[in-house]
């Protein structure tokens, strides 16, 4: 077989581009690599992600754009237009694309993972040129494709519910974690919290900073929380985009002091961020899957998040799960887990197994099963 998949997405900045999308599309191509040595793959990448950058096996061909293609308003024209032509030119197989799109005028077989249909649910939080072509290119894409890639049984369900797509064309391949979400050394982490000069306890939010977070709601529970506690509030995470409401608020709740905004964290020591908090909070509306609740939970933290979308599904029996809005329940749901140690060691176990639940490997058994199965139909 001779697979192209669309990696544009792939993003290697310290920013909020290298989230969700681009974990999924890096873990998909490196244990494909390790599973996988007799197919062809051709990766197309934005502006210098190259062969040497991605570090894949001689039966993997990285092919970089001359544009920075991470931009939507380039990304697009690629998808729709150019792909077409280059995937005769290398006479390609089967083409996947890795968000919810692939080429509508595809000459080839495609297969399509969608994340979530959050432009659809919550379209006042996109902008209006990213929501109109994701809200019909992924209607089209997912009626033309042969298989439907779902992140979890959620999105699963919406797709059939909200996109009318019969269920059997659809296979959940969930994320998971990546290794080195695991808990650190004791005296790595005290390093780590001498080096930031962080608290003996704090809670910690980490996500893209954007509506569909959710964190005006978290602001005013835990408004209420600092009322009673001294417990500050650490928030992480790049700005993602029309959260000048959010900045508002602090001011006018008067959280300055109490709520730090540390911005982008990075990779290597995202894992100590979670160890050092007291409790990792997640109050999103809504979450194709939502990966920082498990990352938090592989590394020990105990997890409350909302009991809305996946999130249910990813957290399992080994989180705490509030209504996304309810401001009291965030509130009582922080305070209790803060006053109750015991619970907090038993939800710290619970976390552990829960996260190993989840595999890339399996994923991307899962992934190379599906393109067996179309080429085979085909």
């Amino acid at each position: 077989m001779h697979i192209a998949i669309n990696a544009h997405l792939l993003s290697h900045t310290q920013s909020f581009r290298r989230a969700g999308v681009s974990h999924y599309i890096e873990q998909l191509l490196q244990h494909l690599a390790q599973i996988d040595q007799k197919n062809r793959y051709q990766i197309y990448t934005t502006r210098g992600l190259t062969q040497a950058a991605l570090n894949l096996p001689p039966n993997f061909t990285v092919a970089a754009s001359f544009w920075p293609t991470i931009n939507p308003r380039v990304r697009i024209p690629w998808e729709q237009l150019l792909a077409p032509l280059l995937l005769r030119k290398i006479k390609a197989d089967l083409f996947h694309g890795t968000l919810n799109v692939v080429p509508l005028a595809s000459p080839i077989p495609t297969v399509v993972t969608i994340h979530d249909l959050a432009f659809i649910q919550f379209p006042q939080t996109f902008r209006p040129y990213n929501r109109i072509y994701l809200d019909f290119a992924t209607r089209m894409s997912v009626k033309r494709a042969s298989r439907i890639l779902a992140v979890s049984e959620h999105t699963k369900r919406e797709v059939v519910g909200i996109l009318g797509i019969p269920a059997e064309r659809i296979v959940v391949t969930y994320d998971a974690v990546r290794q080195h979400f695991v808990p650190p050394a004791p005296t790595t982490l005290e390093a780590f919290r001498a080096k930031y000069e962080l608290p003996a306890q704090f809670i910690l939010y980490v996500g893209t900073l954007e509506p569909r977070k959710n964190l005006l709601t978290l602001l005013e529970a835990y408004h209420k929380v600092a009322q009673v506690s001294n417990v500050p509030l650490l928030v992480g995470g790049g700005k993602g985009w029309m959260n000048g409401p959010l900045f508002k608020r602090l001011e006018e709740l008067g959280l300055r002091e109490k709520v730090k905004f540390v911005g982008y964290l990075a990779e290597e020591e995202l894992p100590l961020w979670y160890a050092a908090a007291t409790i990792f909070v997640f109050p999103s509306i809504y979450e194709g899957f939502g990966m920082p609740p498990l990352e938090a939970m592989a590394c020990g933290t105990p997890v409350i998040t909302s009991n809305s979308s996946s999130l249910p599904e990813v957290v399992g029996p080994a989180g705490i799960t509030v209504a996304p809005m309810d401001v009291e329940g965030w509130a009582k749901a922080i305070l209790d887990l803060l006053k109750d140690k015991a619970l907090r060691a038993e939800l710290r176990e619970r976390g552990f197994r829960q996260a190993q639940a989840f595999s890339w490997r399996t994923t991307a058994e899962k992934t190379l099963k599906v393109y067996e199965e179309v080429l085979g139909q085909s």
